[in-house]
């Protein structure tokens, strides 16, 4: 008995010994499959894992990640971008339809994925043509956060020279008498705001209205002092002291310019003078972007600055009953609708009031770091939980996931409403949950550094029983978070446990700030992947052709380098009107060497299916070779490979069930 009893005494103490494993703690298959269906693999081998106490947090994470996947685009040669709009609008830059205002909300969100050619090809891209500064922007400062995540410096500082000259062409809108910058609230990708509509008389509000603004010149200020900690991390003390200076000096000027005492707030100043309004007069209110300063660390630690968040938690202020406004309800013009979609007639996109996903997200990350400081006493972490789950809940519409442009901050319900708007991605909100909920603040040193921004006390209405976050790539490393009220729910006991490449590093028995050393691994290498089948501009090879509906627009969306399942955004190639056996083909217009493809094609159950199987064939102008039958998946992503051979043509063939339709979304062929 003795015997016996110390054997189990020995299994008991190494089942306390052995290392916890993160991915014990939530089954990533099980929740990949429940909310991505067919697509599960694509989010298993990229994504943080989260779960919480909190069902609609958890739907949400896991819709914004469906966002980002959706908005990625595959440009062939050129890599990966992300994409503000599902299909194409008109003020995009062509033929890639990217968008450089939505571009740090795209990197602060993509820096958390496992697979790092995706922020990598995109920064790619912004840095060698893609940021024509249509709208104002903070590239050089989503590079730095980027590293700050991945740790790959030489990476980041590659980029330095083309962010300088991004950051010297800015000074087409800067005012050396003022020292600030200034922008056109429409180049702010902010149209209707108070200075643009008071310029007008109250009259419009589209054009015009040019102000030194707290959003341009806070972006201005987190370019230069990213620029700056790169330049000093690469050993180039002459550029980081250049751009450190340029950061101060900025951040010293609109504290004292844009600050108002008047309204306890940061304001615009007018650039514009008119019969309306006078330069260098300020605006008559506040608005949401006066937070702005503090979203890149901009603002000082003191009283006198944090009155000015008793306006954004007033009902009478900005806190309205379905989330932020972005002005006040005390501005003349508040919610006055001015323009109108001339093709549906429905409400456009105006910023005197309604809540945007935008500047909430730039709210909620101004008030994170704003809850960082423990000398602060405006806000709470249960203002912070509370906004985020106001926020979340502004997803849902008729209790169906579905982002859009903005929103009425009476009724939570969209404006907009325009087609375009489905599942809209100029916002973010998984980085906020990671960095905010969960905590975890990204350093350029060797430190992990985690604080969970939800209330201390259980009786907080705000309060969460528990969260867990796992495989979280930071420094080399996968990370994970783990709160657990009563140590019921994951056995790692009460408190807050932290897991680096699955093993308990750290443990608190109460919810507060962890440091703890952790010494950087180099990024894994990325391999290339080049799409052949990729073609932009719709015209031209590699070119598509089919069985049926081979009209040119229909078969290049099948070959756009977009991929995505959202039944109320169909795209891509149809059979509609076939006969039943049919095919889609991609010729390259010369011999390539091939060797695998990647086949999506969507289904919804009712008339569209997957086809039951699909024969690839590859040609070379003048006969075909079999290379493989495959079982396509619905709503996900088949991949079929082959040995290496010149090819001119690959062909998909298949039949189309009685009464039903296909949609190819997209082939892409390696």
């Amino acid at each position: 008995m003795k015997r016996m009893a110390w054997i189990v005494a020995l299994i008991q103490f190494l089942s306390l010994a052995a290392p916890v494993l993160a991915k014990d703690l939530l089954d990533e298959t099980r929740l990949a499959t429940s909310y991505y269906g067919a697509d599960a693999a694509w989010y298993e081998n990229n994504i943080p894992f989260f779960e919480s106490s909190d069902p609609t947090l958890d739907a949400v994470y896991y819709y914004r990640w469906q966002i980002a996947r959706a908005h990625q685009r595959d440009l062939g040669v050129r890599g990966y971008i992300s994409t503000e709009f599902l299909e194409d609008v008109s003020w995009q830059l062509f033929p890639y339809a990217s968008l450089n205002d939505a571009t740090g909300f795209h990197i602060y969100e993509g820096r958390w994925l496992r697979d790092r050619r995706y922020t990598n090809n995109y920064i790619d891209y912004m840095t060698s043509g893609g940021n024509e500064r249509h709208f104002s922007e903070y590239i050089a400062d989503a590079v730095y956060a980027r590293f700050l995540v991945d740790g790959d410096l030489p990476y980041a500082a590659s980029k330095l020279s083309l962010l300088k000259k991004t950051y010297a062409d800015w000074d087409d809108h800067f005012d050396r008498s003022k020292g600030l910058y200034w922008i056109m609230p429409l180049a702010d990708a902010t149209e209707y705001t108070i200075s643009s509509i008071d310029a007008s008389g109250g009259k419009d509000g589209f054009w015009g209205g040019e102000a030194f603004r707290p959003s341009i010149n806070s972006y201005m200020f987190a370019n230069a002092r990213a620029i700056s900690r790169l330049s000093a991390l690469s050993g180039d003390q002459t550029a980081a002291s250049e751009f450190s200076q340029k950061a101060a000096t900025l951040q010293r000027t609109m504290l004292e310019a844009l600050w108002s005492p008047q309204f306890n707030h940061f304001i615009d100043r007018y650039k514009a003078n008119n019969e309306f309004v006078k330069y260098w007069e300020p605006i008559r209110g506040r608005e949401l972007v006066g937070y702005l300063p503090w979203a890149f660390a901009m603002v000082p630690s003191e009283a006198r600055y944090e009155t000015a968040w008793s306006y954004l938690l007033s009902p009478d202020g900005l806190a309205g009953p379905a989330g932020l406004r972005t002005v006040g309800p005390s501005y003349e013009y508040y919610m006055k609708q001015y323009r109108y979609d001339w093709q549906t007639e429905l409400r456009e996109c105006q910023w005197n009031g309604p809540v945007w996903p935008f500047q909430t997200t730039q709210a909620l990350m101004a008030l994170q770091n704003l809850l960082n400081d423990e000398r602060q006493r405006a806000v709470t972490r249960a203002d912070y939980l509370r906004l985020l789950r106001q926020y979340a809940k502004m997803h849902y519409q008729n209790g169906k996931l579905d982002l859009e442009e903005d929103y009425d901050p009476a009724t939570g319900k969209p404006i907009v409403g325009l087609p375009r708007s489905h599942h809209y991605f100029h916002s973010g909100f998984d980085d906020l949950v990671i960095t905010g909920l969960a905590g975890i603040r990204p350093r350029e040193d060797d430190v992990l550094e985690v604080n969970p921004l939800i209330p201390a006390d259980p009786t907080d209405p705000q309060a969460l029983r528990s969260f867990a976050l796992q495989s979280v790539p930071y420094h080399g490393h996968l990370i994970g978070v783990v709160f657990d009220a009563d140590g019921k729910k994951y056995g790692l006991g009460a408190g807050l446990t932290i897991l680096v490449d699955g093993a308990v590093a750290a443990h608190s028995d109460s919810l507060k700030r962890i440091t703890l050393p952790l010494a950087r691994k180099a990024p894994a290498p990325i391999e290339p992947r080049l799409n052949l089948a990729m073609n932009l501009y719709a015209t031209g090879f590699p070119h598509g052709n089919a069985s049926i509906n081979a009209d040119a627009p229909s078969l290049y969306k099948a070959l756009d380098g977009r991929v995505w399942f959202f039944p109320e955004m169909p795209h891509g190639w149809s059979t509609a009107g076939g006969t039943g056996a049919e095919w889609y083909a991609v010729d390259f217009g010369k011999a390539v060497s091939t060797h695998s493809a990647e086949l999506a094609f969507a289904a919804d159950d009712v008339s569209t299916v997957a086809p039951q199987s699909v024969l690839v064939q590859i040609g070379n102008g003048s006969a075909w070779r079999d290379v493989g039958r495959v079982k396509p998946l619905a709503n996900g992503v088949t991949k079929l490979a082959w040995t290496p051979r010149p090819t001119q043509q690959v062909r998909l063939r298949f039949t189309v069930p009685k009464g039903k339709i296909v949609r190819l979304v997209q082939v892409k062929v390696f």
